[in-house]
């Protein structure tokens, strides 16, 4: 019978120490029977409180870890919605290389997935895993590309073979690196499952959603709870309901035959069919990605949307408040300015490099808001970029004097001038994309 939150109370300390991040004790639990908050945030937890809770207040969906120390994640899971709370663990892209490939392609590719990474507003973005397919018929060439997979790109593995006895000696071969063998159905899982648990590994479930609960359900009773499932659809919108019904059981139910993550395998031979379907995956619950090949297009929009849903909506990405030089500026150049925002930075000082000038930026504290909304919020005022200016040096170094707002906040000019004498102030265009021209116009010469 699941707890309510009084009864998890009298399991806490009663302290209302504040370190878990809510104000008392009582808010705490009722979080943890919520499943929105973990035990584990709680530092003064007794032994017998963590007996009695920790399976009442695990996440509805598990956490699987990959790689040697098992750092990186899925799963871990407690809203539908990231709105409701906010998303933990974003999914894992992994791309497949086959068998039957010509040793010159494998190893083409397989550089390129470990030196391959895309910087977008501040954050590396890299491709996570490899996967390994088995098409041909030497379990022992199988097991020997793993382990060069593995050594070479240094990401965990997903193992795939409709031979069992293939996915043994593989998961031997890549010892340690926690990586997934890829798929148990009922006549195998005995074997790969004990395979898994000797090396290091997760355990991918293949099925329909009956087939798959009934195998997740024997294998924890067994002892065996690094799952990942891996459901048969047949169609883009079977797939996109059998992930919503899946995670829905999970999280509304607390269903644990379900609460484990997806694994989902783009495969049609069509480029654009494969990157909607990894879009919808992203979009519902997708855990591993494997996608078929290394497409550079194709994985750097899968990443941009990921990021996009992954990012936590009530904490915006920011970047660090201070002076940032956009080519090489000297005393002479002109001084832009906008709020820290990271999308915002990032296009502005894009722009401005973009239109070939050098210039300074300007970034006050505007706890990462856009240029609207910070102004709104009284965090992008005319005081407060001219603290920032003068903070920065500028108002003693700079000779040109010359600072260019964002054409948003036109209205603030004046008050930028009152608290910043002797400097002009430029009232720039509303569109980041029309710095190029503003430039030539406004600051040429």
């Amino acid at each position: 019978m699941a707890l309510s939150g009084l009864d998890i109370q009298k399991l806490l300390p009663k302290t209302n120490c504040k370190e878990c991040g809510s104000n008392t004790c009582l808010a705490f639990a009722m979080k943890l029977a919520g499943k929105k908050a973990n035990l584990s945030e709680c530092p003064y937890a007794s032994d017998e409180a963590k007996g009695i809770l920790g399976a009442a207040s695990e996440p509805p969906v598990k956490s699987i870890g990959f790689g040697p120390e098992k750092k990186i994640k899925i799963g871990e899971e407690t809203v539908l919605y990231r709105h409701e709370k906010t998303f933990v663990n974003q999914g894992l892209f992994a791309v497949d290389i086959g068998d039957d490939e010509a040793e010159a392609k494998i190893d083409e590719t397989l550089a390129k997935i470990r030196d391959y990474v895309v910087v977008r507003v501040g954050k590396s973005l890299t491709v996570d895993m490899v996967s390994v397919t088995q098409r041909g018929s030497d379990p022992a060439r199988f097991a020997a590309l793993a382990k060069k997979a593995w050594e070479t790109a240094k990401r965990p593995l997903v193992l795939r073979s409709k031979d069992s006895s293939a996915l043994v000696l593989a998961a031997e071969a890549v010892k340690g690196s926690g990586s997934i063998l890829v798929a148990a159905t009922e006549s195998n899982a005995d074997a790969l499952r004990a395979a898994a648990e000797a090396n290091g590994h997760s355990l991918a479930l293949s099925g329909t959603v009956d087939e798959v609960c009934a195998l997740s359900s024997r294998l924890k009773a067994a002892g065996f709870n690094e799952l990942v499932l891996q459901f048969a659809t047949q169609s883009l919108a079977e797939q996109y309901q059998v992930n919503s019904l899946a995670r829905r059981m999970a999280i509304k139910e607390n269903y644990k035959p379900l609460g484990y993550p997806f694994l989902r395998y783009f495969e049609s031979g069509n480029l654009l069919e494969d990157s909607a379907a990894a879009m919808v995956e992203i979009c519902k619950y997708g855990g591993i990605l494997v996608l078929p090949g290394f497409d550079a297009a194709q994985l750097v929009t899968l990443m941009a949307l990921r990021l996009n849903i992954f990012t936590d909506p009530q904490k915006p990405i920011q970047v660090e408040p201070k002076l940032y030089p956009i080519g090489e500026p000297t005393a002479a150049s002109p001084v832009f300015v906008t709020t820290n925002f990271s999308l915002t930075y990032f296009i502005v000082s894009g722009e401005i490099e973009n239109a070939g000038t050098s210039a300074w930026l300007v970034i006050p504290e505007c706890e990462g808001m856009s240029v609207l909304t910070a102004w709104a919020a009284g965090k992008f005022t005319g005081a407060g970029i001219a603290k920032a200016v003068k903070e920065s040096g500028l108002d003693a170094t700079s000779e040109s004097k010359t600072l260019v707002i964002p054409g948003y906040v036109a209205q603030i000019s004046g008050e930028v001038e009152e608290n910043l004498p002797g400097w002009k102030v430029l009232v720039g265009p509303q569109d980041a994309g029309d710095i190029e021209s503003f430039v030539k116009a406004r600051l040429a010469g």
